[in-house]
């Protein structure tokens, strides 16, 4: 007893009809879910978001978890553009696959949409090293 859906794009969301209900997921929804299985790659000092998106954080005191990510929605499927900055040391490209790979099964399964393209833009090498203070007491 498969239902047919029909989707369709309208004012930047994503309307799924099945039958007379529907869902409607927004373009945002889908920035954010890329957002967050990309901060949890291994490798991905931050999201390069350019001057708008570090403004916006520093405004409203809030981590912007669709900065870097853009995301263009088609009828049933969706292309994602991810910018990051990288780590030093770690392998560029298996940071970059990684990063394909859980972009892609995150937003196929919590939305239903096929993800097409996960284009990974890295922007730049982070190389900032954690400083450990040593205290000495006398």
């Amino acid at each position: 007893m498969e239902e047919e859906r029909n989707e369709e794009v309208v004012n930047e969301e994503i309307t799924i009809s099945s039958d007379n209900n529907e869902i409607k997921i927004a373009d945002d929804v889908v920035a954010v879910i890329a957002g967050v299985a990309v901060s949890e790659v291994p490798g991905v000092a931050e999201m390069a978001g350019g001057f708008a998106g570090g403004i916006t954080e520093v405004l409203s005191g809030k981590k912007n978890l669709a900065k870097g990510i853009k995301v263009e929605v088609g009828d049933k499927e969706t292309k994602i553009d991810v910018n990051i900055i990288v780590e030093y040391g770690v392998r560029i490209p298996d940071v970059a696959f990684e990063i394909q790979n859980r972009v892609k099964k995150s937003v196929e399964t919590m939305t239903g949409l096929t993800v097409t393209e996960v284009n990974v833009h890295v922007q730049g090498v982070s190389t900032q090293t954690e400083e450990t203070s040593e205290t000495t007491e006398e």
